[in-house]
């Protein structure tokens, strides 16, 4: 399927009925099939106003686990030729999902993210662009998220997802069941990276420590794998 070519002003708002009738089945599916267990839920604002959810990427699923828990309204991006599937294409647009180049960027999507966070709502980002393998390994943070953070001057909520990597990693077709939890980590706040002179240079230093933080609770599974 060739990438979407959806424009700017096409983009959907979240369908509320959709997201409630996805959340409730969430919680039990999340239960029976992966045991989905979440960590430190108390550190997600409860407070209007936008904000930046940044997340290491495992699986298709990842935007669901993550945001079960979050009682906002969400936006996303998601791979530019998912639009195209059949199912996937149309659920992930009723969910308020929008498209991006995973190869090229797309100045398009970065002026939807602007506009998403400026308008108080929570937009979901994953800077690895790409799921990992099978072995749950980080791939390099790409530094879009940070710049989409200063720019809009919202914190951020680092999240580390442990155990999608067996799941559904990029080299399996399906996924199947495993233990899967969700950790959420203090707020960043994003304003400590205002640029002063160069900003290319403080976007890296925030891309830098999220990557820290949202490693370091990876650390003990992959020790143990």
């Amino acid at each position: 399927m060739p990438p979407s070519t959806q424009t700017e002003d096409d983009f959907d708002m979240p369908s509320a009925a959709l997201v409630a009738f996805l959340r409730a089945v969430g919680w039990i599916v999340g239960k029976l099939a992966w045991g989905l267990q979440y960590k430190n839920k108390e550190l997600i604002p409860e407070k209007d106003g936008g904000l930046l959810i940044v997340s290491n990427h495992q699986t298709y699923l990842d935007p669901y686990w993550i945001c079960l828990p979050v009682l906002r309204p969400l936006r996303f991006m998601a791979w530019d030729r998912a639009f195209g599937w059949f199912f996937i294409g149309p659920a992930i647009r009723k969910l308020g999902a929008f498209p991006v180049n995973i190869e090229k960027g797309s100045v398009g999507s970065m002026k939807e993210s602007l506009k998403v966070l400026r308008r108080g709502e929570t937009l979901v980002v994953f800077p690895e662009g790409s799921r990992a393998f099978a072995d749950g390994k980080m791939l390099e943070f790409k530094d879009g998220a940070a710049r989409l953070a200063i720019s809009a001057g919202v914190p951020v909520l680092p999240v580390t997802i442990i155990g999608g990597n067996k799941v559904w990693p990029r080299d399996t077709a399906f996924p199947k069941p495993h233990k899967v939890t969700v950790v959420y980590h203090e707020v960043i706040d994003a304003a400590e990276f205002l640029p002063d002179e160069d900003s290319r240079t403080r976007a890296r230093e925030l891309t830098k420590k999220l990557r820290e933080v949202i490693g370091a609770a990876l650390e003990p599974e992959q020790d143990q794998s």
